[in-house]
């Protein structure tokens, strides 16, 4: 068996159910979770937008509210008067440029304010069900460790690594289970190394 054949079935015995954890109802939500939770836990997005989402369902709702209101209402996670005042830019540029609906491409929902390459990875993949690998914090510190990339790669070169070991049918699933691995085993601090099944496998602590 090779590495990421292993590395694959390892991980489809730990974590089958993997997936999404932001919770959304449609791909609106998914697109401002994923946006919030840049250096954020998802735990915590999870906890604002359970208000959020219930105050605030359409595009047009973000535009008509008030920068300040929508500040105090998404300051409780980081970088929020940043991401507040992209809110707005993204509701302002969906309804105007998109019809009112999130774009369906990778080029046009990197156009959106605070949207970046990740961000529009997830929503391709979760709510579109485009296969796709996005690469987070949690996805890149795991493809390191487990050789699957080099220390110094960039998140679109591990993106690209990726793409290229793993099958296409798999790279969405794998996705959710890369950040599974990373976030609740391969920790960035104190691994659970003890007993770990990829153990030989990984070049941790040497990154």
């Amino acid at each position: 068996m090779g590495r990421i054949e292993e590395i694959l079935t390892v991980l489809e015995e730990m974590y089958p159910n993997a997936e999404c954890e932001l919770n959304h109802t449609n791909g609106f939500e998914l697109l401002i979770a994923v946006m919030l939770s840049a250096q954020t836990t998802d735990k915590s997005v999870n906890l604002l937008t359970k208000n959020l989402f219930a105050k605030y369902k359409t595009p047009q709702d973000y535009i008509d509210v008030s920068a300040i209101e929508l500040e105090n209402d998404v300051k409780r996670i980081g970088l929020y008067k940043n991401k507040a005042k992209n809110l707005k830019r993204l509701s302002q540029m969906i309804m105007d440029d998109f019809d009112g609906k999130i774009p369906t491409s990778q080029e046009n929902l990197e156009k959106l304010p605070g949207v970046g390459r990740k961000t529009a990875n997830v929503v391709l993949s979760v709510w579109f069900k485009v296969p796709r690998i996005a690469v987070d914090t949690h996805v890149n510190r795991v493809s390191k460790r487990l050789k699957l990339a080099f220390k110094n790669d960039t998140v679109l070169q591990v993106e690209e690594k990726l793409m290229k070991k793993i099958p296409m049918n798999k790279w969405s699933d794998t996705h959710h289970k890369f950040i599974f691995f990373g976030r609740y085993h391969c920790t960035a601090r104190n691994p659970k190394c003890n007993g770990c099944r990829l153990k030989e496998l990984c070049r941790y602590p040497n990154i």
